[in-house]
This record gives C-alpha cells, structure tokens and sequence, in this order.
C-alpha cells in the first residue's frame, strides 16, 4: 500500500487517445522528446522505460474529465473536444478546472456548419428553427444563442454526415479537416463555429514536486521538436555583396551564421535557421541573387 502511494506520487500520469486523429502525432511527439515506451496501443496502460511516466490510452472524451477529476496529472486532446466537455461538465455540476500549459502544433479541425449542396444559404439566420445534427451541442449552441438563433439539436455521436440524406435533420455541425467526407454525402460547408488543435493541459492543482520535475524537463522538449516541426536548417554559398539582400528575403530567418570559404574572398558559407516554409521561388531568388549550392534540410530536435 505504500509503495501505491509514493509511487503515485513520482509518476507523471498522462492521458492521451487510444485511437483517432491525434494518436500518430501525439505518439511522435513523445518518441521525439525521448520518452520511450515500447508497449503497443493494446496496453491501455503504457510505461515509459527511461522516465517514470505512465501513459493512458483512452477515449478522447474522457481525457478532460480524468485531468479535472484528478485521475492523471497531464491530458492531451483537442480543443473541441476539452470546450465541449468543459461546458457539459458545468452542467452536470461535475469539476471542470484545469490548466492549459500549451497548444500543440498538431490536430487542426475546424467544427463547421454544413447544409444539402441545393439548399441557399444567407448566413447563420438561415438555421433558425431547423433541426441540426451533432455531436457538439454545446458548442452550436454558445455560438447560435449569440446570434439570437433558436435551432432544434439532434445528438448523434458518429455518422453525422448522413443525417440530411437520412430525414433526420435539415444540416449539421461537425468537424471537418479535408472536406471529403462532406462532399462525398452532398454537403457544402457554410459556417465554421469553432476552430481547434490539440493542447496539452494539467490537472488544477499542484503537483507532487517529483512530478513537476518532470513537468519542467517535458515543456522544453516539446516546444523544442514544435520548433524544429516548423523550421528548416538552410545552407548556401553567397556572394559577400549580397548578404543583406539575401537575409531581407529569408522568411522567419534568425542571424545567419557566416563562414569565409577557403580561396574564396568573395564568397561566404552562410547557415541559417528558417522557422517559416521556404519556397521553391525563394529559392529561385536566392540563386539570381548569386547564392550556389542552396541545401534546405529538416531539423529533427532544436532546443534555444
């Protein structure tokens, strides 16, 4: 029994989706901040071998409440996921602290309004009274009752495309990435109500202090493989009076780092990190300006 407790003491406990759009991203992230974990997504109950972290693999619906309820320390899930949840909770009279320690750079959605491809559509008014198939009342609701709009919910928990089609209702609210799913079942999207990623959020009270020291070893790693996520390590040869006119069109460029090249009086070595997409006109550019040899390559971890 002791050894339960202190042991619940020192593991960080992190919720994360057992199966869903954010499992693969989610399961990277952690392979690349280091936290090894060699169990497959079979075991809902998951052991990191290098650090004492113990991962949860469930629905990702139940991750909000297991973070306000105390259960885990940490949660991973969308944002549509965790407001919609949030606002049902306070309903219920159930706790819905927490705390948002960052948003991830994975897991975007948008929660869109969507109607019959033949059906007008003037704006949100165009809903009042009609029956709207989803999975996020509450959301719908918040953003539809600012408007002044009354709307009749049909609660579906998947397969809300086919609502329409079905007679079960005149349009939906659902998450949409791509859009196919909705053009395959004659639906044009018309309103987007709330626009989501993943974040990372904790438990509302403090932490054991052993588990806040692996909090603060985690949040650096994370922002630093968000960071290389987003940029690219660029590596040319430049003529020497050129230099500012090449940093002037380098997009989200840090200080370059600048190498004299041997035989060369010239020409320079110039290595820079790039945190915006780089384009293949940017490189076009680069070359009639003088640069050679242009490399663009990903970075894998970058810590500032």
């Amino acid at each position: 029994m002791c050894i339960e407790k202190d042991s619940s003491k020192k593991r960080l406990r992190i919720a994360i989706q057992k199966s869903g759009r954010l499992t693969d991203d989610t399961e990277a992230l952690f392979k690349n901040c280091g936290i090894k974990i060699t169990e497959s997504r079979d075991h809902l109950l998951a052991h990191a071998e290098n650090l004492p972290i113990d991962i949860l693999r469930v629905r990702d619906d139940d991750i909000p409440g297991l973070v306000m309820d105390h259960v885990v320390d940490l949660g991973i899930v969308g944002e549509n996921v965790l407001e919609e949840t949030t606002m049902q909770r306070a309903v219920d009279g159930l706790p819905t602290g927490y705390r948002t320690l960052m948003q991830l750079n994975y897991g975007d959605c948008r929660l869109a309004v969507a109607i019959p491809n033949e059906q007008q559509w003037h704006g949100l008014q165009d809903l009042s009274g009609l029956k709207i198939a989803t999975t996020y009342p509450f959301l719908l609701k918040r953003k539809l009752s600012e408007q002044g709009i009354a709307f009749k919910p049909v609660l579906l928990t998947g397969s809300v495309e086919v609502a329409p089609r079905a007679g079960l209702a005149d349009a939906i609210c659902d998450l949409v990435c791509t859009g196919a799913t909705l053009h395959a079942n004659g639906l044009r999207e018309v309103e987007t109500i709330f626009t989501s990623k993943a974040v990372l959020i904790c438990r509302d009270e403090p932490l054991y202090p052993e588990k806040q020291s692996i909090v603060d070893l985690l949040l650096p790693r994370i922002k630093g493989v968000m960071a290389a996520r987003e940029s690219k390590y660029i590596m040319m040869n430049a003529p020497k009076s050129k230099l500012a006119e090449i940093r002037a069109i380098l997009p989200g460029a840090e200080n370059p780092s600048i190498i004299e090249l041997e035989g060369e009086s010239d020409r320079v070595a110039l290595h820079v990190v790039s945190r915006e997409k780089l384009f293949w006109e940017t490189m076009e550019q680069l070359k009639a300006l003088g640069a050679s040899s242009i490399l663009v390559v990903p970075i894998e971890k970058m810590l500032d």
